[in-house]
């Protein structure tokens, strides 16, 4: 590094914020850009230091100190040359993944980390500005014929790697747009959606095409694609979110997390809304789970104007230092709050949701909860938890957003149809080195594959399984892999 005591000049800064109260008002992206001296003074903060950790923290292996000294170097090509050699869509990772290279970054030991993903932001969108993002499958193609079904990262990412080495390539996507849980899962103010128009335009132009409103399974049977296609790469997602059932949960107000925010971004698209309207103004909102899908329903609510936002976590809250079961350079179990947080939310933490309670017109009133308190190991992990005894309460609500997380893929249709293994937690079965299934020439990548995981490893499983493709249809690929795609995974 040219300048080995740049962590030493400058401190770690991010763009600038709009104010909670200006950014409520709409659904846009309401996070700044850095200066370009910022923006160089930020990539100078990356140290000599040796070992990049930061590469082994990021499950796509990104090249993170050589695109940092090109940035600090202004060669804004260069950057994007380097980034692009391992991450299909740095403008999404750029924005939504919460970024394990940071909390691998050598710099996290003792200080801030570099800050990476937001240079990730900038450098794409840079080279979007100065035209580098082109086209990149060639003209001459291979005879090869590959279908994708999902349009998420992981289908998107194994779809742009097969045309980059001379595939024909469709994806197939059961909802009425691509882009998978990126446009439908992901509010506008955290990706605003002509980010992923602007890569889908781009990927048609690699001659990839796209067959929305087609549910495998049900629009169109498995077996033309294996009559039509020489490969088959399943990547469904992780769809199937996990219940609360406990007494109550028939009554009206009671809503799994994704059919809100799905509903949601819809609406800020103009789409038409084909179930009953969830619509949260002035009502008194629960979400319960304490992820970032929850956190996505607290941002919601409070754009339509919710009277209040509460937030519940069954697990007990976080201590700010990192703990001992998640050493450097794992990702740190800590508190932490979001943007969504910061416009207005209350948070209990050590919550356990007993009953959902109805009043005489058997409308949702109040949740019935209780405190918790858990047993931890010597290293800090929670084993089990127990009810603190007469601390029973209700807590007044209309509405409750069920953030729970998901429990795998879905069974019923196409997996079912083509007698697809399970693995013991529901997941689709593969190899992990090879990524094809029980069933000849289907492989499957991303969270149907892992189960509900980070947008980087999708967008890495994609990959490898689109290099595994490859070598089946040529017998040998030129498509790169990161090998043990994340060491500390």
């Amino acid at each position: 590094m040219p300048n080995p005591t740049g962590f030493k000049e400058f401190s770690r800064e991010l763009p600038p914020k709009a104010a909670p109260q200006e950014r409520v008002a709409h659904n846009h992206e309401f996070v700044g850009t850095y200066s370009e001296g910022q923006l160089t003074q930020q990539a100078a903060r990356c140290m000599d230091c040796g070992i990049p950790f930061c590469h082994s923290g990021c499950p796509l292996g990104n090249i993170i100190p050589e695109f940092n000294d090109a940035v600090r170097a202004e060669k804004w090509e260069d950057a994007y040359q380097i980034l692009s050699a391992t991450n299909n869509f740095p403008e999404f990772t750029g924005r939504i993944c919460p970024a394990p290279c940071e909390a691998a970054c050598v710099l996290s030991i003792h200080s801030s980390p570099v800050a990476i993903e937001e240079i990730e932001k900038h450098i794409i969108e840079i080279a979007f500005a100065k035209g580098y993002v082109q086209p990149t499958a060639p003209v001459l193609k291979s005879g090869q014929t590959v279908a994708v079904v999902g349009s998420g990262p992981a289908g998107l990412a194994a779809a742009a790697q097969l045309a980059r080495a001379g595939h024909t390539v469709t994806v197939f996507e059961r909802n009425d747009r691509p882009g998978g849980l990126l446009r439908y899962g992901i509010p506008d103010f955290k990706l605003d959606k002509w980010v992923i128009d602007r890569r889908i335009d781009l990927l048609k132009e690699d001659g990839i095409s796209f067959r929305c409103n087609t549910e495998i399974g049900r629009d169109l049977p498995f077996a033309q694609l294996t009559r039509d296609f020489h490969a088959v790469v399943l990547a469904g997602g992780a769809s199937v979110p996990r219940g609360l059932n406990i007494p109550g949960r028939e009554l009206p107000g009671i809503h799994f997390a994704m059919d809100y925010l799905t509903q949601h971004n819809r609406r800020v698209s103009g789409l038409g809304i084909e179930d009953d309207e969830i619509w949260v103004e002035d009502q008194d909102v629960v979400v319960i789970g304490s992820g970032d899908t929850g956190s996505d329903c607290v941002g919601t609510a409070n754009r339509q104007r919710a009277r209040s936002v509460t937030q519940f976590a069954l697990m007990h809250q976080p201590g700010t230092e990192r703990p001992a079961h998640t050493p450097w350079p794992l990702e740190p179990h800590i508190f932490r709050s979001s943007t969504s947080h910061e416009e207005g939310c209350q948070r209990y933490w050590g919550i356990n949701t007993k009953a959902f309670l109805a009043d005489e017109a058997g409308r949702l009133r109040a949740l019935r909860v209780s405190d918790v308190t858990w047993e931890t190991d010597v290293m800090g992990r929670r084993i089990r938890f127990e009810e603190v005894p007469d601390s029973d309460r209700e807590i007044p609500c209309q509405r409750v957003l069920l953030a729970l997380g998901f429990t795998g893929p879905r069974v019923d249709g196409l997996l079912n149809e083509l007698e697809i293994d399970l693995d013991p937690r529901g997941n689709v079965r593969a190899d992990d080195r090879t990524f094809v299934t029980n069933q000849p020439n289907v492989f499957v990548a991303g969270d149907m594959r892992r189960g509900q995981s980070l947008v980087v490893w999708a967008i890495s499983e994609g990959r490898e399984a689109a290099r595994q493709v490859d070598l089946l249809l040529t017998g040998k690929t030129a498509l790169p892999s990161k090998n043990a795609v994340g060491m500390f995974a």
